[in-house]
């Protein structure tokens, strides 16, 4: 967040080489936090989201949840 910050009081000043800098260090940041760059959960398995679990092969688990309450 510092480096988000720096952005905002680059901006507000008008310095263009203050803002250069915040911005590469918002780059960094978010590279060392896997925002940015190789993906690193790719392990090959299917990508599931936005499915329904009955058309997944989580069906049989789905199919023996008990209603909550």
């Amino acid at each position: 967040m510092a480096a988000r910050s720096a952005v905002g009081r680059a901006m507000r000043a008008g310095d263009t080489a203050a803002l250069s800098t915040a911005r590469r260090a918002v780059d960094a940041a978010k590279i060392a936090l896997g925002e940015r760059g190789p993906v690193w959960w790719d392990d090959g398995a299917p990508d599931l989201n936005r499915h329904m679990a009955r058309n997944t092969p989580y069906r049989g688990w789905f199919e023996n949840l008990s209603e909550p309450g």
